[in-house]
């Protein structure tokens, strides 16, 4: 029986599909393989909680996406599986129904190495489809697509696989071969910055001049008042500080639910740090904690408790988005392979790592951008929906590829959230 494709598409415009398409596909595809391979079978099924999945889920999903979305467009085409369109369907529902995302750890079956032959094939069937020329316009800019949403999935593979690894009284490390690293660090300035009316958001692909997410169009113009910028995110070590002040103890710090949290669940200290204060989890195993990197793995009730607490804010998306427009996407990524953060060099007069090393919560909620108009048919689920509840974070972080990210890019998460390579970078008014 042959899938059905999506019920509608992306707006037709030309594109090449030539070799750079090909190679980057080939290239993104080739990457989560080597990320996934330190992991065992055992490794790969684990789902640590609700809101992480299996290395192997991970796998089988993005391969998923790539035949349901590229290759089942062809009406003759013959899935590799039928029933495992219902298994792998993340949250697609005009494409069918799907395994419950908290049971994805029951998923035993198929094996990790019947996942693995899946890629190869669909790998081949793609490859297959680019030499007989069947890889159009439309199925060239799902494909783009596709590698983009694959890279978001590199990403949540680590943090997924970290905090699995770290539930285990062991504590064994991903990869016993990443550097350590420390750095001098710098002191923390403020960069002022006059009231401005300034056009953010990216042209709506794929009629843009590059890629970019639905939810990061239409651009408009926004006033940013006056207000300074912090010239780095927050470090471990001033993160200590608000720790042993009693940051966690005193209610007048956090939002009334944060609060909650803090009681009902025990939060002392950032995720992955010991009891001690002087030592942490990593992707590496237990490592000392570097007091001039940045602070990771906060919720968004820890980041704004402690700007309360240092008497500032967190910024706004729009005031992030002017600064990072400014700057060269640099910074410490997935490609650097430390897969942690690591200390920000000296940056006079201007903001530094305002791209790799943390996502930087902001006080933004996700929503929608005036204008804004998902993707048409199925792929329109990919984004506009989840505007309910969440958090903007900007930036990218040491586990996003380098070109994955841009000024323009809003990842979201809930105000709870902590297993996520997120800090924050203090904003105050002028």
């Amino acid at each position: 029986m042959a899938m059905s494709a999506p019920a509608a598409s992306l707006t037709a415009l030309s594109f090449d599909t030539s070799a750079d398409l090909r190679e980057r596909f080939g290239r993104i595809r080739a990457r989560t393989a080597r990320l996934a391979a330190p992991l065992s079978a055992e490794d790969a099924m684990v789902q640590s909680m609700p809101d992480a999945s299996p290395a192997k889920w991970h796998l089988a999903h993005t391969t998923w996406f790539f035949e349901r979305f590229v290759l089942a467009r062809d009406p003759a085409y013959r899935p590799v599986d039928a029933a495992w369109d219902y298994l792998f369907n993340s949250y697609y529902n005009s494409v069918g129904p799907m395994h419950e995302r908290p049971r994805r750890g029951l998923l035993t079956r198929p094996s990790l190495d019947e996942v693995k032959a899946y890629r190869d094939t669909i790998d081949a069937r793609v490859d297959d489809a680019f030499d007989a020329g069947r890889i159009d316009d439309e199925a060239a800019r799902i494909l783009l697509l596709g590698t983009h949403h694959e890279q978001q999935h590199q990403e949540l593979l680590l943090t997924d696989i970290k905090h699995a690894l770290w539930c285990n009284p062991l504590r064994p490390a991903y990869r016993d071969d990443l550097p350590s690293s420390t750095g001098a660090g710098s002191p923390l300035a403020w960069c002022p910055c006059d009231e401005a009316i300034v056009t953010v958001g990216a042209a709506a692909w794929p009629a843009g001049s590059g890629f970019a997410y639905d939810n990061e169009s239409p651009p408009h113009r926004v006033l940013v008042p006056a207000h300074a910028l912090a010239s780095r995110p927050i470090s471990n070590g001033e993160y200590r500080a608000f720790i042993d002040e009693g940051g966690y103890r005193d209610p007048a710090l956090w939002m009334s639910a944060g609060w909650t949290v803090v009681q009902e669940a025990g939060w002392n200290r950032p995720l992955y740090w010991d009891e001690g204060l002087d030592a942490a989890f990593t992707l590496g195993g237990m490592r000392d904690i570097d007091p001039h990197a940045p602070v990771c793995h906060l919720s968004w009730f820890e980041a704004d408790a402690f700007a309360r607490w240092a008497g500032a804010r967190l910024p706004t998306e729009f005031e992030w988005e002017q600064a990072a427009r400014t700057q060269p996407v640099a910074g410490h990524f997935a490609d650097d392979d430390g897969l942690h953060p690591r200390a920000a060099p000296p940056s006079p007069g201007q903001p530094a790592q305002l791209f790799g090393d943390v996502w930087e919560w902001t006080s933004s909620g996700y929503g929608p951008y005036p204008g804004f108009a998902p993707w048409q048919g199925s792929l329109g689920e990919y984004n506009g929906k989840f505007m309910c509840g969440q958090w903007v974070l900007r930036g990218g972080s040491c586990a996003t590829p380098r070109d994955h990210v841009r000024p323009t890019y809003r990842n979201f998460f809930q105000s709870p959230d902590r297993w996520q390579f997120s800090g924050l970078r203090l904003a105050r008014d002028a």
